[in-house]
């Protein structure tokens, strides 16, 4: 079978899913009205709000087509996306819409795709494919190291998900009825199924599973493939004796089309996912996708949604250079770069020479992402189809994500993302890129989920450390910390989850002392109301 190869280095733009029939892509310019010039009516096809001005240029551009960016009951966003024909020079029409003084901004509705590529191989027994949760060395594609794995049978003796925690994936669609996502797709039940009214009111018709916003309608189906690897790796049913076990075994997957068949879509798309996503109930949003265009009706859907405590999840994309994609370059995304089975930044991803997970200032940390087996969007039995790219490291953090929700749901999601970067694994790679501490190959490190939930087992976790100081010296691996004067407990931990100092009792608020071995380490300081963690480095 022929790979379809996934060329987002040809694509330069990605687009939020658009609405009304998809169709080949035409030219599309995104409007934000200021607010003194919006009228509460929208008057449909041929107005945009009200606005005289703007209904005179679009009809002399031969406007095809203007509909509202965003519907829902929450929304008070008066952003609106006009088509034009192919051709269009854009900028002109751009610069035309500032002089009606009508409006905040106008963009480009850019485009962009998927950050993954599928391949096949032969079968073999499916849990052990699963090199990113249990490495065992002998993964037969790649060269492996035991133990180069995000550590999950520990992680799952902690937590193993929760239903109410919602994870919506912004993508191609998911396969809806295959039996390893048995019980777990996101069902709107506020919402009578077919009967052709928008029972909730949330600017939706019959949304039960989710809605397809590159064509309009509400059966969210992967018509790619990519979609549905990418559920599998965040949810796939584990302990069922069918195919694959995902990160999270209870955590329910809401279902966001913004992607078409094609593996294309527009940023107008994916804010409405976004918005849609963050007004129906998700705690966390993946988005194994990404384009170089940035966009400010983008950007307010992102802070829309971590101004709402809904984690965003993103890939890094696969040039195999520092280029910035979006939504990863957003502040407060948590960015992640892909790696192999030997922990290695993963370049070249199998299915191109000149590939590889990108890097760059805003990356957080790294995941497992090449040779990523998974569901197929085509059979409930082809267990056969693998990808690669950091669009299959990302649902990895965004599943541990929800595990970490599912133990404390107050968590917001700046503390999120210090937890997974705070018991992220560090050097674990190519010791040219992956230096002490961050850096802008690996970020913070390779995440590992048993250190990840370790931290989180009382009811506040503080990622702030202004009480805490480590001065490790590197010669001779000495410390000394200082800690707040109600701790209860301090335990230091190794990155393989082993205790290798604990303190409960203390006659002052600081105390020295030197570690056997060099490493990574996380500190635990336990008080009547919180934990603080703290990551350092040991002379590694």
């Amino acid at each position: 079978m022929k790979m379809n190869i996934f060329t987002s280095f040809i694509i330069l733009l990605f687009t939020l899913p658009a609405f009304g029939q998809l169709a080949e892509p035409t030219t599309r310019i995104i409007v934000k009205l200021k607010n003194d010039r919006i009228l509460e009516n929208f008057a449909g096809e041929k107005s945009i709000a009200g606005s005289s001005k703007i209904d005179a240029l679009c009809l002399d551009f031969d406007g095809v087509e203007i509909q509202k960016l965003i519907t829902g009951r929450k929304m008070t966003n008066h952003s609106y996306v006009v088509q034009f024909p192919d051709g269009t020079d854009i900028q002109q029409i751009i610069n035309e819409f500032y002089t009606t003084g009508d409006i905040e901004y106008a963009e480009a509705d850019a485009k962009g795709s998927t950050g993954g590529v599928a391949g096949i191989t032969p079968t073999d027994p499916y849990y052990s494919r699963q090199w990113s949760l249990k490495n065992d060395g002998t993964f037969p594609l790649s060269p492996a190291v035991a133990g180069d794995d995000i550590d999950m049978e520990s992680a799952w003796e902690i937590e193993q998900g929760d239903s109410t925690v919602v994870v919506a994936i912004i993508d191609t669609g998911i396969k809806l009825d295959h039996p390893d996502l048995a019980g777990r797709i996101w069902t709107n039940y506020n919402e009578i199924p077919d009967n052709g009214i928008d029972d909730d009111g949330n600017g939706y018709i019959d949304d039960v599973q989710g809605w397809d916003m590159a064509n309009d309608d509400n059966l969210p189906k992967d018509d790619f493939g990519h979609g549905t690897n990418v559920a599998g790796i965040v949810g796939a049913n584990g302990n069922n004796e069918i195919g694959y076990a995902g990160v999270d075994w209870n955590c329910k997957i809401m279902a966001l089309k913004g992607l078409s068949n094609e593996n294309w879509g527009y940023y107008s798309w994916w804010a409405a996912a976004i918005y849609y996503a963050v007004d129906n109930g998700a705690n966390v949003i993946n988005m194994s996708l990404g384009g170089e265009s940035y966009s400010a009706t983008f950007q307010e859907a992102v802070d829309y949604a971590l101004d709402n405590n809904v984690v965003v999840v993103a890939c890094m994309m696969n040039t195999n250079s520092n280029t910035t994609f979006y939504p990863a370059g957003f502040a407060g995304v948590i960015a992640v770069g892909a790696t192999n089975p030997n922990d290695e930044r993963a370049y070249p991803f199998y299915w191109s020479t000149t590939s590889g997970s990108n890097y760059g200032e805003h990356i957080s940390v790294i995941a497992p992402g090449n040779y990523i087996y998974g569901l197929h969007y085509l059979s409930n039995t082809n267990f056969n189809t693998y990808w690669g790219g950091t669009s299959q490291a990302t649902p990895h953090v965004a599943a541990l994500s929800a595990l970490l929700l599912a133990q404390n749901i107050s968590l917001t999601p700046a503390q999120i993302k210090a937890i997974i970067e705070l018991s992220a694994e560090d050097q674990v790679g190519d010791p040219a890129e992956d230096t002490p501490g961050w850096d802008q190959y690996y970020g913070h490190g390779r995440i590992n989920a048993y250190n990840a939930l370790l931290s989180v087992n009382v009811n506040e976790v503080r990622s702030d450390v202004e009480k805490i100081a480590v001065f490790p010296n590197p010669a001779q691996r000495q410390f000394t910390i200082t800690f707040p004067a109600e701790t209860q407990q301090i335990e230091i931990i190794n990155l393989h989850g082993q205790v290798v100092l604990q303190k409960k009792t203390f006659n002052e608020t600081s105390f020295s002392d030197q570690l056997s071995h060099n490493g990574t380490y996380i500190i635990h300081i336990t008080t009547d109301k919180n934990t603080i963690a703290k990551k350092f480095v040991v002379n590694r």
